[in-house]
């Protein structure tokens, strides 16, 4: 079965994550350690025993997330043998996971992956001051939908549709105001489980454009190689290939929309059967359930998910 791995993206983060991979492999506490050493920083203490609220920060919550998907794919190559681009046909990821599939593909290194991303991190945060921006999920409608709603909330300020996660599943992001004006507006046309999402800053809109002017500099000192398989990318739901190309899109990533529903659906196009979710929770197997029954998808953030997931292969 044609096979993509896929990376999650900020939200999936808990205290403990990874904890498990570096007790039992070498290869998971290699990239912990690496990833503290490329950042001067005891990320890995932080990531297995917090506090919660140090590690959802942004800046934290990003990097931690990318070592945690590259620790499960050192254990896959060192366990099983399992690597790129035998294993797999394409690589995508939501969001900061589009540079742990970056990085997976050998693209990036460890190093240059956690580097950016803290800095991504950091320039996202400061962006819009805490409180002035806001996301939430408007859950029941599509997409074409929550971009009439999101339209019409904006009354003069920043409201966009940024992530099209799944049927009936998309989340505008924005000034605060505009966002209650969707939430509003949305349960007006009887759309009334809207969510608001706890998070620090109204990501993948346009009021991200001084995080993404910060990520083009940073992105022009770091070198990209051809990735060993092609890589979706948010914000085309196409696969790129092309170092200078994967550049250009991760900045236009920071403003723009996430659109992993269109994402799932292309590489399904392209003779795909499995979708193998490397990382913290198991977010993106269930969208990619919701998205398209036919999919077979798995998630592997554990030991035992490693372990059974290297037997199948050889049964």
């Amino acid at each position: 079965m044609n096979r993509a791995l896929i990376f999650p993206g900020q939200g999936s983060q808990a205290v403990g994550m990874g904890k498990a991979l570096a007790d039992a492999f070498v290869e998971a506490r290699e990239v912990f350690q690496e990833t503290d050493e490329a950042l001067g920083q005891n990320l890995s203490r932080l990531m297995f025993e917090g506090p919660a609220d140090d590690l959802k920060l942004t800046e934290n919550a990003q990097p931690a997330l990318m070592a945690v998907s590259m620790a499960v794919i050192r254990a896959l190559d060192k366990q099983g043998n399992f690597r790129l681009p035998q294993a797999a046909q394409f690589v995508a990821g939501h969001s900061l996971g589009e540079y742990s599939a970056l990085c997976a593909a050998g693209s990036f290194t460890l190093a240059d992956a956690a580097r950016l991303l803290k800095k991504r991190g950091v320039a996202m945060q400061a962006a819009v001051p805490v409180g002035v921006g806001a996301m939430a999920a408007l859950i029941g409608l599509d997409l074409p939908v929550a971009r009439e709603i999101a339209s019409e909330a904006a009354q003069g300020e920043v409201c966009a549709a940024a992530n099209d996660n799944a049927p009936g599943q998309v989340v505008v992001s924005g000034h605060a105001a505009a966002v209650d004006r969707a939430i509003a507006i949305a349960a007006q046309r009887g759309f009334k489980r809207s969510v608001k999402l706890p998070v620090s800053a109204p990501f993948h809109c346009s009021l991200m454009q001084p995080a993404a002017d910060v990520m083009r500099e940073a992105l022009i000192a770091v070198t990209i190689k051809p990735p060993s398989v092609p890589v979706i990318a948010n914000v085309t739901a196409e696969s790129v290939s092309m170092p200078e190309k994967i550049r250009a899109l991760l900045v236009q990533q920071v403003t723009g929309a996430v659109r992993w529903r269109e994402s799932v659906l292309y590489m399904k196009t392209q003779g795909i059967g499995q979708l193998v979710e490397c990382g913290a929770g198991s977010v993106l197997a269930g969208l990619a359930r919701r998205i398209d029954k036919e999919l077979a998808a798995i998630s592997l953030g554990t030991p035992t998910d490693i372990e059974e997931f290297l037997e199948s292969l050889n049964a």
